[in-house]
């Protein structure tokens, strides 16, 4: 199934979440039916991964309207009178109309935001990479509090496409051009982590691939690292553990961790996760105790890129809590965890909900039966037209095996089971 990055564009380029999309056609039906339409959170992402190619009459209308353009220029099949919302089956794309289709909304995206380039063989300079360096904060921002989704992953491609487009429009200084691999490099990052987290690996690894060179042209060693950190969990999603304990290593030997304690402190926390996981107890209890040390040896007041801002003590204590789960010592796990949500920043809307699952989790393994489903409950989204990431999804249907097992007749287990089946829909 083939996303549809048009549409996807579209709505990065006006801030629009699903949500707001949906209320905006909805309104736009009811100026030219007399009734509210009834476009629904759900409908909008199967339009955008690709489920649904041909909307209703009178959806589509409402989208040419809210977008002033063709149904067609938002990544829509062309459609006799009748079409219906069902899943329609994509036809078989050929890979150079894709890259085409994939670039148009890219452009599409980036030139909402940044100013064109001009004609004229300019001098790109530092305000350029400035502007940039905004929306990357920008993104890191709807990352927290969103998690991935198909929109975001598009807006950071379509960033980077416009950082590699400004490498060929003019003259630069040499200083320029390696700041803009790095904002490229950055973007691409983020796509990846957007695609980790949504669980899509075979995607996160195309963009892992692109990143890293883009990295490595960069000569920026933070950026390097941000990515062997991404590179650790993805190998970890796709069961090859050796991998993952790779990166992780080569995160932590990079130069930034020889250069400032807190990208240590974040490197060897995640490493003593993977060590852990691996079974290597001991390895991995001294090196989550040395991110701890190297944590309270850091400047926290000196300037640092803004993906890294989330890194705090709470999200020590949340990796901490991982370690602790996967050497089995879960009464630790949940003691950790407790310490991370009550100290996670109100933006920090995704790790909330992921670490909260943990929770779930780490209370089920001590049979407190009862308190996991609360915690649980309390995981899952308003209603079913909303959505958890990949991650958290799994996390949840890892949680309602265990109950299934550890209490299959309990009464918190019968409502849990019921809960959840009602909101599946809304899972990624």
């Amino acid at each position: 199934m083939t996303g549809n990055v048009l549409l996807a564009a579209r709505m990065a380029a006006a801030a629009l979440q699903q949500q707001e999309l949906a209320d905006a056609l909805n309104r736009r039906i009811e100026e030219f039916t007399g009734r509210l339409g009834t476009v629904s959170d759900r409908q909008v992402r199967n339009w955008l991964t690709g489920k649904t190619r041909s909307p209703r009459a009178r959806q589509r209308r409402a989208l040419e309207e809210e977008f002033d353009c063709p149904a067609e220029e938002l990544g829509f099949a062309p459609t006799a009178s009748g079409s219906t919302d069902q899943a329609q089956p994509a036809p078989p794309e050929d890979p150079v109309r894709r890259r085409t289709f994939a670039s148009t909304a890219a452009a599409l995206a980036a030139a909402a935001v940044l100013p064109p380039a001009p004609a004229a063989a300019p001098r790109v300079g530092m305000a350029d990479a400035d502007r940039l360096e905004t929306a990357f904060a920008q993104l890191v921002a709807a990352d927290n509090q969103y998690g991935g989704t198909i929109s975001l992953e598009t807006r950071a491609l379509a960033f980077a496409h416009h950082a590699m487009e400004l490498q060929s429009v003019g003259q630069a200084t040499q200083r320029v051009r390696a700041r803009l691999y790095y904002l490229a490099a950055a973007f691409t990052g983020t796509a990846l982590w957007s695609a980790v987290d949504a669980h899509q690996p075979e995607e996160a690894q195309r963009h892992l691939d692109r990143a890293m060179t883009l990295a490595g042209l960069s000569g920026n060693p933070e950026v390097t690292l941000r990515l062997w950190g991404h590179a650790a969990v993805l190998a970890t999603q796709q069961q090859h553990h050796q991998h993952a304990l790779a990166a992780a290593l080569a995160g932590r030997a990079s130069t930034a961790c020889r250069r400032d304690p807190l990208y240590r402190s974040l490197a060897s926390a995640r490493l003593a996760g993977i060590q852990a996981g691996l079974g290597e107890q001991l390895a991995a209890l001294r090196t989550l105790e040395h991110a701890t040390d190297a944590f309270d040896l850091a400047d926290h007041s000196a300037p640092r890129p803004a993906w890294m801002g989330f890194y705090d003590r709470s999200e020590l204590d949340g990796l901490g809590a991982l370690v602790m789960a996967r050497i089995g010592q879960h009464d630790k796990s949940e003691a950790y965890l407790h310490r991370t949500l009550s100290r996670l920043r109100p933006e920090y809307t995704r790790n909330r909900i992921y670490y909260s699952a943990h929770l779930a989790l780490a209370q089920l393994r001590q049979d407190d039966v009862e308190q996991a489903c609360l915690t649980a409950a309390s995981v899952l989204p308003a209603s079913s037209g909303d959505s958890l990431t990949g991650r958290t999804g799994r996390l949840l249907d890892t949680f309602t095996r265990e109950l299934s097992t550890t209490a299959p007749r309990a009464r918190f287990t019968i409502e849990w089971t019921d809960q959840y089946a009602s909101r599946q829909g809304g899972h990624p």
